[in-house]
């Protein structure tokens, strides 16, 4: 990770400690204590002792709501999409058991466990236990030994590359031979649209860069017509404001290969704002991989079968500390994906300078098996409409690219990985934004940064109603 002093002769300040949002805590319960809930309007006290606190809101949720509602009906009149709705307890327990199900495959038996201040907990799982390694081709293996990383590659020594996260910064570590994992709960799933489909991206009809479909917009930086073994770019980390809970403000680089079709191979990473996978409003370091378009394959971290972590000091989905400000210290991360294997030919994630994440397995992939086609750096939101205006989830730093350093967000020192293992400058950087009075996006060349350039916006304006 790098603090931005010197590199532009603007005045230093501080950085500016992140400040912990207010979020909402369950607390756990735990057997043997009498818990009680009041309801003034009935006068009455329901006291009940359950091992999970979704049982124990589902038991009274549907006791209050059968017992005092048996006529669907609402006040909003009958047009309201939420009227005339019957609730359905066996539904509603056969959704539970899907979420116990999957909670059972995602969570692994931990040798430790961290409780961050920040509410997240991380359990410290063997790493041959993963959840990886559930899948049909990895059963029984052992994460992989690390190949040589691409030549040009600086490789100098970051003392604070591995302690980047909030989690760690209490002193805390995973043994040697385990890896950290933010433990998915229960709240997590329930604020999932869809258990089956927890984890992975909504689908996007049409996926092309050149539109937006679903409700996903970009602003983007591109390379095409070459063959791909990597990319490598430093990203400046904000923490931008996401007005829907579902939502999210994503900046990241994009691998890919295929047709902008149901075959669409791509291998993700960088960091996300995302209340409906997260709960909270943290900027995050994530992964994510698909080889179907979204539709049936791939996930973001290690919510499926697919990326082997091998790290034992960064927790993928966890989150980033500290966040750059307006006009003050200015922070960024630096990911390299490459696929130079040539025993193995998989995908590996690097980063800051020389700290491998993990990687991807070759057979997860179609089109990617080989090399890559594209590769895109930029940013993305989801704008679902919901109030009847564009929403004003921001983008980047929420601001638009011509204010420059310290107030827009930006992407430097972009690099692409050639087919003799060589990371290289970009040499036909193209730039889109499909909603430019929304976010827009300015590139540019210096000595300093080789390509980059800035990106964001505020959605929401008078140019952008």
């Amino acid at each position: 990770m790098t603090w931005l002093w010197d590199v532009f002769p603007w005045t230093k300040s501080k950085p500016r400690k992140t400040q912990t949002p207010s979020v909402g805590r369950t607390r756990q319960h735990k057997c043997g204590q009498t818990h009680t809930w009041k309801r003034s309007f009935l006068n009455i006290d329901f006291s009940l002792c359950l091992r999970s606190p979704i049982v124990s809101l589902l038991v009274h949720f549907l006791f209050v709501v059968s017992t005092l509602f048996p006529v669907h009906s609402s006040q909003f009149g009958d047009h309201h999409p939420v009227a005339n709705q019957t609730f359905r307890p066996k539904e509603e327990l056969r959704k539970l058991n899907a979420i116990r199900n999957r909670l059972q495959l995602i969570n692994k038996p931990p040798v430790k466990t961290i409780q961050s201040s920040y509410g997240d907990i991380i359990d410290c799982v063997a790493s041959h236990m993963q959840h990886a390694f559930d899948h049909p081709q990895l059963k029984g293996q052992k994460p992989l030994d690390p190949p040589e990383r691409p030549r040009g590659h600086n490789q100098m020594d970051d003392d604070l590359s591995d302690s980047f996260q909030l989690w760690s910064l209490s002193g805390e570590s995973c043994p040697e031979g385990t890896i950290p994992i933010r433990r998915t709960t229960e709240e997590d799933m329930l604020r999932a649209n869809s258990v089956r489909r927890f984890g992975r991206k909504k689908v996007i009809n049409r996926v092309r860069r050149d539109t937006s479909g679903n409700g996903h917009e970009h602003a983007i930086g591109y390379v095409t017509g070459d063959q791909y073994y990597g990319a490598k770019a430093s990203i400046n980390v904000w923490a931008p404001l996401v007005e829907n809970p579902y939502e999210f403000s994503l900046s990241q680089m994009w691998v890919i290969s295929g047709s902008f079709g149901d075959d669409l191979n791509t291998i993700e990473a960088g960091w996300q704002v995302s209340p409906e996978l997260y709960g909270d409003s943290y900027p995050r370091f994530f992964t994510y991989w698909t080889t179907d378009a979204y539709q049936a394959t791939g996930c973001y971290n290690l919510l499926c079968s697919g990326f082997v972590q091998t790290n034992s000091k960064i927790a993928i989905g966890a989150a980033i500390s500290p966040t750059s400000s307006y006009s003050g210290g200015q922070f960024d991360i630096s990911l390299l994906i490459w696929k130079q294997d040539p025993k193995h030919g998989n995908w590996w994630l690097e980063f800051g300078s020389g700290i491998l994440v993990g990687y991807w397995p070759s057979f997860l992939f179609t089109h990617l098996g080989d090399h890559a086609s594209m590769i895109q750096f930029g940013g993305e939101i989801v704008n679902s409409g919901s109030s009847g205006s564009h929403t004003s989830t921001q983008m980047g730093s929420g601001h638009f690219a011509e204010e420059g350093f310290a107030k827009a967000s930006y992407f430097r020192n972009m690099q692409v990985v050639d087919w003799d293992n060589n990371l290289i400058p970009l040499s036909n950087l193209k730039v889109l934004a499909d909603h430019p009075n929304c976010y827009d996006i300015q590139g540019g060349v210096n000595n300093a940064w080789g390509n980059y350039f800035y990106y964001g916006g505020p959605g929401r304006n008078v140019k952008c109603p």
